[in-house]
Formats: C-alpha cells, structure tokens, sequence
C-alpha cells in the first residue's frame, strides 16, 4: 500500500512552523506522498471546541509561551515568542500555497515553511501580498502566477476547511495517515513509526 499524508495546517501556527522541516523530511525519509491542506482554525475551533489565543485562560496562554521556548531551544529552532506581526490573518497566505500545490507538491511545502519562518523567525507580515510575492521570489516560483491564482483558491480554502472538521481535526498542524490523526508536532515519533510499518 502506497503510504501518504494529508497535512492539515495553519499558516500561522508556530507548532507548523516547528514541525514542518521535520515532518517534510520525514515523509520523504518514508516515501510517502503528502496532500498540502492548509484550513482556517477560525472555522475549526468554534466547532471543536478550541479557543483563539486570545480567549483562552490567562495560564494557558502563559504555559503555551513556555512551550514554544522550550520545543525551538530543543529542536534548536529559531522562534520569537512575541512576533511582530501576530496574530496574523493566515487566509491570504493559505491561498499562495493552494496556488502552488497547483505547480507541485514540492513548491507547496517550500512556500508553507518560508511563510512560517517570514511570521515566527523574521518578523515578516504573511497578510501582506508584497511579502508572499518576495517570499515567492525567494524559492524562485512565478510569484505573479501565484497572486494571480490565489484569489480563485478562496473557495477550495473553505472546502479543505470543512474536510478537516468533517474529519475531526481540531488544530494545527495535524497529519492523517490511513484515516489515523496525529495533532501536533509533538506527535510526529508516532507518525514514523506508523509510516515504518
């Protein structure tokens, strides 16, 4: 059986961004296929019973801060707790990867961790088309193509996000192999080991 994994990600979570260069090398360590599914988790919440950043408990905010510290020092990842640019509208940038994934799954996946690291390691505004262009440019993708096709991508945007609910996921990133969910980038070890067998 063909392995493969459906990625269902938040272009602005910092668990993605995390995970991604971990979870991309994995798979292709694996030779398993991966689906870019970037979804709203404005939509995904409400019916999961998540919460934004903002409305959850002051000592869940604090203890997701020591979280993030603690994971980049041990992944030896750079992240910055308080970003310039955060929270950021991650719909935009959702749609420059659905473009992409058009031209390849390689260019979605190159684009999804250039948007993570321009938001969590360099201070960069992924709501801003003039930034997804330069990052765009940065990978050597035909940054115009991409604008030009995102607006169109709205729409499957909002159909991924809805597989994902259908399918119980409830936060970002999560990866779903032979119908079995793994949430979080801390579950990655588990995916391996489902992806060895």
């Amino acid at each position: 059986m063909a392995k493969h994994v459906d990625y269902y990600l938040a272009t602005i979570s910092p668990w993605m961004y995390l995970g991604h260069d971990r979870f991309v090398e994995m798979a292709r360590r694996h030779g398993a296929t991966i689906a870019v599914k970037p979804m709203s988790l404005g939509e995904v919440f409400p019916v999961s019973g998540g919460l934004p950043l903002s409305k959850r408990a002051p000592q869940r905010q604090a203890y997701r801060l020591v979280e993030l510290k603690r994971w980049s020092e041990f992944l030896d990842v750079r992240l910055n707790l308080h970003p310039k640019f955060f929270p950021a509208n991650g719909d935009l940038a959702a749609c420059w990867v659905l473009a992409a994934a058009e031209e390849g799954t390689d260019k979605a996946l190159a684009l999804v961790g250039a948007i993570g690291r321009a938001l969590w390691a360099e201070d960069r505004d992924i709501a801003d088309a003039g930034t997804l262009d330069a990052l765009a440019v940065g990978l050597g993708l035909d940054a115009g193509k991409l604008a030009a096709r995102a607006p169109a991508m709205m729409e499957r945007y909002a159909a991924l996000t809805q597989e994902a609910i259908a399918r119980g996921v409830f936060g970002a990133p999560t990866y779903v192999c032979q119908d079995e969910l793994f949430w979080g980038q801390d579950r990655l070890d588990f995916l391996a080991r489902k992806l060895a067998k």
